[in-house]
């Protein structure tokens, strides 16, 4: 086998590898930034993937309702889809057909889905799982700076930076090569902070650990900001050149004195003062956040809150400083810029834009006004499933809600109550095994696209092996399907193809993907988006001349602490949040099939304080069932001083009875609509270790002769 340089089928870091050999082998690269020779356990096993003993290779389809999972032919399965589609529609209007994407596909088959959606099958009813990864982030920096991008500029930056502050992110589980670069910056007598209910790996290579109560982020970022105006550490001239709105969140965070805010947290006011100060210290410092400070029902105003911390200080648009996001998903950043939302087009375009619609249209070859406006949001989209005015159906890529939704087992009635589910997945996973049609799809390595990692950097994705006889591409699929509905456009399989076609609808947006080219990935080790012209060098720090705004003013937005949308009481007196752990990846469909992963982590477990433990009578390593007001889960007690003793943690990616998301509140953020995973109110009483098993999927029965399986 040829050696084939790509990058990591997992996180948005997008770590370089090179495949090669028989059987497929990983060797890091060391021409990629973002990793500089060094991989995760999960990128090293990544190989792995591609001979799961459970891939599917051919179709599979149930007869009927309640009917088993039989092998068919790939004309019998898009026949039968394209039939069922044209019935659901014609009785219940376009809007019948549902659409769910992921942010793990490439930037090929998100462009290719969303314009599958809205012109082969004209329905408003798209949107993909982003929506539960970045969206609160992104709704933030869209207020803020105009414009929604990972990183303020390449990730190699941040080796140089005086002082980091990460909040609600565990990078030394989630992206460990991240890691390499913090390392770097403390070898130069940088300082890293870090904001986390629990000690993680991360919080213990930093110097400065802020241990807040679950879901007080936004008060803790308004005291900070309240230390900086009392401390004179605001940049005066910054603000009064390149933003606008200062003084009404200055009136604002007067009322988050030091005092009130640690009663609030539970954060002590000198590791306060400290923060603030190493952060006003130097020329270049940097506030990231994640999925901690993002996933809840104010998850855009909680970004905002240290958005501007970082405005009062002067970092955002300055070389080495700034606001930045850390991107979770492999395609995070590029699966939410052409048209996998609900209100969204190419290239970051809003749907309910004429001049969006308009040029998007021209180069579909459609009517812009038969386009349809904006749809549902993802979670308000799968409770929809199934209702009198919902979808009756719906086809799903890349995502597997049945684990990684918010009150799953909702989500799970939903997904059964439909006429029709169709998911196209290389395995079944636990939302295609729910699935009346099952469409067997090329993995990462066995299809060539492009990808946006965490710096808004494109990179390729390059084809390594073939996929095994009868399985398909997602373009391929999308293609046939819009063959047998008659769908107006061009419906190319090949994804240098689909890519020409992203970059003309893109031309012009927020997202201008119009000046890169296959060619200058290759040549260039990946383009920074935004680039209007081939002649154009990219964007690697977008906003240092001015910010993505009418004005070119960054904004301020004021913001208020409201706590969680359901705190603890006498019911529930535990904090629950959520979140993953080193060996395994969101649902954990992948993951869960790779043996050494299986291994490092066989199953799920709460996390929680022994004196917490001591007082419910639960030992170490004891089953535990974990109750709040929407469901139960079943899970090994895991005991430790890394965790307040008034919280405990879930991770989330298992399924059946250990789910995390069968506990989660799916309160929405009013902008975002991110649900909020991070900070729901739960008890805990022992249960019979006997009933806690561990999930392996390698291990199943089914698994050997998965196209002869029966569900």
């Amino acid at each position: 086998m040829t050696e084939t340089p790509t990058h990591c089928p997992y996180c948005a870091l997008q770590c370089g590898m090179t495949l090669g050999g028989s059987p497929v082998q990983v060797t890091p690269r060391e021409d990629v930034p973002a990793n500089r020779g060094g991989l995760c356990q999960k990128g090293w096993t990544a190989a792995e993937m591609l001979t799961v003993p459970d891939r599917l290779t051919s179709p599979l389809m149930r007869a009927r309702r309640g009917a088993p999972l039989e092998p068919c032919g790939w004309d019998e399965a898009l026949d039968r889809i394209a039939a069922e589609t044209g019935r659901l529609q014609a009785a219940h209007g376009k809007d019948a057909i549902a659409v769910f994407g992921g942010g793990g596909l490439t930037n090929e088959k998100a462009y290719q889905l969303g314009k599958f959606a809205r012109i082969a099958l004209g329905t408003s009813q798209i949107d993909y799982n982003g929506r539960f990864c970045m969206s609160s982030a992104a709704a933030a920096t869209n207020r803020a700076f105009g414009m929604d991008r990972g990183l303020p500029g390449p990730i190699t930056d941040l080796g140089q930076a005086d002082t980091i502050l990460v909040v609600g992110g565990n990078v030394a589980e989630t992206m460990p090569p991240f890691m390499r670069h913090l390392t770097e910056m403390q070898d130069r007598g940088g300082a890293l902070i870090v904001v986390d209910p629990r000690r993680t790996a991360t919080a213990r290579q930093a110097g400065l650990h802020l241990q807040p109560t679950p879901g007080t982020d936004l008060a803790l970022a308004n005291g900070l900001l309240h230390l900086a105006f009392t401390e004179g550490l605001v940049d005066e001239e910054y603000i009064a050149a390149r933003t606008n709105g200062f003084e009404a969140v200055r009136t604002v965070v007067n009322g988050y004195w030091p005092d009130r805010v640690e009663r609030i947290t539970g954060v002590p006011v000198p590791h306060m003062r400290e923060t603030v100060r190493l952060l006003a210290r130097g020329g270049r410092s940097l506030i990231l956040t994640a999925r901690g400070a993002e996933q809840h029902a104010r998850g855009t105003d909680m970004v905002t809150a240290f958005i501007n911390l970082a405005l009062a200080l002067g970092l955002p648009g300055r070389e080495g400083s700034g606001y930045g996001c850390l991107t979770g998903q492999g395609n995070g950043q590029g699966g939410r810029e052409h048209g996998q939302k609900a209100d969204q087009l190419p290239g970051y375009r809003k749907i309910d834009d004429p001049a969006a619609r308009e040029h998007v249209a021209a180069v579909w070859g459609v009517d812009p006004d038969s386009l349809p406006g904006p749809g549902r949001s993802a979670y308000e989209l799968l409770s929809a499933l199934g209702t009198a005015d919902g979808p009756k159906a719906m086809l799903l890529f890349g995502s597997n809600p049945v684990v990684s939704a918010p009150r799953a087992s909702a989500v799970e009635e939903r997904l059964d109550a439909l006429d029709l589910l169709v998911v196209a997945d290389f395995v079944l996973s636990e939302t295609a095994q729910r699935a009346d049609i099952v469409l067997p799809s090329a993995q990462w390595a066995e299809e060539s696209g492009t990808m946006t990692n965490l710096e808004g950097r494109v990179l390729r994705r390059r084809q390594a092996v073939r996929p095994p006889a009868g399985v398909r591409s997602d373009l391929e699929i999308l293609a046939a399907l819009a063959d047998r509905l008659d769908s107006p456009g061009k419906w190319s399989c090949e994804p240098a193809e689909v890519f020409d076609e992203l970059r003309a609808a893109s031309a012009g947006g927020l997202a201008d993907y119009s000046g890169i080219t296959y060619e200058r990935i290759e040549a260039e080790g990946g383009v920074f988006w935004p680039c209007p012209g081939e002649d154009h060098p990219g964007t690697p720090r977008p906003f240092l001349d001015r910010f993505a705004t009418p004005d070119g003013r960054a904004r301020f937005t004021p913001v208020e602490h409201h706590g969680p949308a359901e705190d603890v009481d006498d019911e529930y007196p535990i904090y629950l949040t959520t979140g993953r752990v080193l060996a395994q990846y969101q649902s954990g469909a992948q993951t869960r099939r790779v043996r050494p992963l299986v291994k490092a982590a066989p199953e799920a477990f709460v996390e929680l304080h022994p004196d917490l433990a001591e007082r419910l009578g639960i030992d170490d390593g004891s089953g535990v069932r974990v109750a709040s007001r929407r469901g139960t889960a079943t899970v090994r007690a895991r005991l430790t001083d890394a965790i307040r003793s008034d919280t405990v943690f879930i991770p989330f990616h298992w399924a059946g009875a250990e789910r995390a998301n069968l506990l989660t509140n799916p309160a929405l953020d009013p902008m975002s609509r991110m649900p909020e995973f991070k900070v729901c109110a739960v008890r805990l009483e022992p249960a019979e270790s006997s009933n806690v098993t561990a999930t392996d999927v390698t291990a199943t029965d089914a698994s050997e002769t998965p196209n002869g399986a029966k569900l």
